[in-house]
């Protein structure tokens, strides 16, 4: 079965927003940290964003100040505030969630979701 489900994808103009959301189904156990990871078209998947379950965040350089992450945990989701977009920001993002529920954490991935920022 399913465990993360992104969505809030897109296309949009160069300065534009979008919002990503990831939901976890209640069965992946206790979480842990949560994050944005992007892949763009010939490059590596690289750290986007992540925030632990303390609410502490870590942003990668190209992002700061544009990106905002959070968490509802009430609702098992991590959100990726994306503003200022810019063509650089084109790329697959995946959901990244570590969670246990058998005293073994594991990561879990999302499906990806398409950033395309173009005029």
């Amino acid at each position: 079965q399913v465990q993360l489900v992104e969505s809030g994808g897109g296309l949009v103009q160069p300065g534009g927003s979008l919002r990503l959301s990831c939901a976890a189904s209640r069965t992946i156990g206790t979480i842990y940290n949560m994050g944005w990871y992007r892949q763009a078209a010939g490059n590596t998947r690289n750290l986007v964003a992540r925030i632990t379950s303390g609410g502490s965040t870590n942003y990668a350089d190209s992002v700061k100040g544009r990106f905002t992450i959070s968490r509802d945990n009430a609702n098992n989701t991590v959100n990726l505030q994306m503003n200022s977009l810019n063509p650089e920001d084109t790329a697959v993002y995946y959901c990244n969630v570590i969670a246990s529920r058998t005293g073994v954490r594991l990561s879990y991935w999302g499906q990806g979701t398409q950033v395309t920022v173009s005029s």
